[in-house]
């Protein structure tokens, strides 16, 4: 009888051990995302590890693997359009690669075709004239363009030019995470800020590109057929010096 006995009792912790589980289970049926069932299931300090990961990462957002010289590279003696064909020089930029400010032109001209630099002809001049009046020297800044091959006969951008140039444009300012871009003329700020609006609306005000102070102004070739609007562009190159 004893061994009956332990038998029963060894029955009994059994069945209560099976109730006990069962209650267990239906009180852990409670809705739950699968997002909350992984995080329980991560021990605290993997946990805490992750959230420092994350905190890394956001902290590191604003940077960029993305250099000059790499995208330079990718560009390669370019062929994506016709304008290839007719062009002396690829012109991709030039200036500091960690400039604060960064000038985006239309497109090279007949000198900067020769000399595959951008604007180093009367309105290059006349650009660099305005940079020196704001304290900054080329060197110091970076001068690029919307095309980085000379339309025949300096004609207007087409649309399918700009949209074959202006992704590496945009990787240009990406590598040199600049505070602000200066827009000059009417294509670059259109092409920039997605507007059909004059550059005589929206110059003198900063604009959002991206993050970024973006302020249009006019192009110095108008400056040399209109040399009254000289006014109008230094004072929208003021209002940029009072942020750098």
């Amino acid at each position: 009888m004893g061994k009956k006995d332990d038998l029963r009792n060894e029955l009994q912790q059994l069945v209560g051990g099976l109730r006990n589980h069962v209650a267990n289970e239906k009180d852990s049926c409670n809705p739950v995302s699968r997002l909350t069932m992984k995080r329980e299931s991560i021990p605290r300090r993997e946990e805490e590890g992750l959230s420092a990961v994350t905190s890394a990462a956001k902290a590191g957002a604003g940077k960029t693997s993305l250099t000059l010289t790499g995208v330079r590279e990718e560009l390669g003696e370019c062929t994506r359009c016709p304008l290839h064909r007719t062009r002396r020089n690829l012109v991709f930029g030039e200036g500091s690669a960690g400039a604060k400010l960064v000038f985006v032109g239309e497109a090279p001209g007949e000198e900067e075709d020769n000399q595959a630099r951008p604007f180093v002809g009367r309105a290059g001049q006349l650009l660099t004239k305005i940079i020196d009046a704001m304290g900054l020297k080329r060197e110091e800044v970076y001068i690029c363009n919307i095309l980085k091959c000379r339309p025949p006969g300096n004609r207007n951008p087409k649309e399918d030019e700009i949209a074959t140039c202006e992704p590496f444009l945009m990787k240009q300012i990406e590598a040199i995470n600049p505070e602000i871009i200066c827009a000059l003329g009417t294509f670059a700020a259109k092409t920039l800020l997605r507007t059909e609006s004059p550059i005589s609306a929206i110059r003198g005000k900063f604009h959002d590109y991206h993050g970024r102070k973006l302020m249009p102004t006019y192009h110095p070739a108008y400056l040399l057929r209109n040399p009254d609007a000289k006014k109008l562009v230094w004072d929208d190159v003021q209002k940029i010096m009072k942020i750098l």
